[in-house]
């Protein structure tokens, strides 16, 4: 059994709530937060047994307050972080033209900004905690390489989150800290499975995409972090084999 205290943001659906789901089965200590408590409650329900070794912390990753007040509870609580699986997102959709100021900051807010303030509440927690270290995964996408249309948004902030994780990754060695990112690729969801009844292609067509099983993600997840801490995967793709990513556009 692990026994290492693993915070996962979003958890509360989706990919976070299927690497809960992994990395509680693992024996970790799980800091559950999200939006909703309901939400965080109902993952930590699904683990079973394990449901005693999760904390849940109703969390708006966007508002750098509550973050902080988030990592101040894993202090209080644990005392120490081994494991930010760095999650928390959301994509609004609109061609450049017609995407609303409240929508682009929204974007910039949750999936850049809110990442940012995960990173460096664990990176100072990490670094001052005995022993010293720890790993951090950033959820990053595919579209941050590859952009869908009418994704700006999204993707320029995916974008910058492999400037996060690179950054991190160059800072961390020094502290015992390893940062990765793994990029996801049309996870069965409940979001990611509207591909399946159609997604707008490059060429201007609507075509239904290949999904995978989200547990894979969730396993993914856990083999990142069941290396040493010398050891690092720095960029791990996992995706549907046959979804339009190699050679998309």
């Amino acid at each position: 059994m692990s026994g290492k205290i693993a915070l996962i943001t979003g958890a509360g659906s989706g990919i976070g709530r299927a690497v809960a789901l992994s990395l509680g089965e693992q024996g970790y200590h799980l800091v559950l937060a999200g939006r909703h408590l309901q939400s965080l409650e109902e993952t930590a329900g699904m683990l079973g047994d394990n449901a005693e070794n999760s904390l849940c912390v109703p969390t708006d990753v966007s508002d750098k307050s509550s973050v902080d007040a988030l990592f101040e509870e894993i202090g209080a609580h644990y005392g120490r972080l081994d494991l930010l699986f760095n999650n928390a997102g959301i994509g609004i959709g609109a061609p450049i033209e017609d995407l609303a100021e409240e929508d682009w900051l929204a974007v910039v807010n949750t999936n850049l900004n809110g990442a940012f303030w995960c990173l460096q509440n664990a990176f100072r927690m990490m670094l001052e905690q005995d022993p010293m270290g720890g790993r951090i995964i950033n959820n990053g996408s595919i579209s941050a390489d590859r952009p869908r249309p009418n994704s700006i948004a999204y993707t320029a902030t995916k974008h910058a989150v492999t400037g996060l994780t690179k950054s991190a990754s160059l800072e961390g060695r020094a502290y015992n800290i390893a940062c990765g990112q793994i990029d996801i690729g049309n996870a069965a969801t409940e979001l990611g499975m509207r591909v399946s009844q159609g997604a707008l292609q490059a060429d201007g067509s609507i075509k239904s995409e290949p999904t995978m099983a989200v547990d894979e993600v969730g396993r993914a997840v856990a083999y990142m972090d069941s290396l040493p801490l010398d050891t690092n995967v720095q960029f791990l793709t996992v995706m549907a084999r046959n979804m339009p990513y190699i050679g998309r556009g």
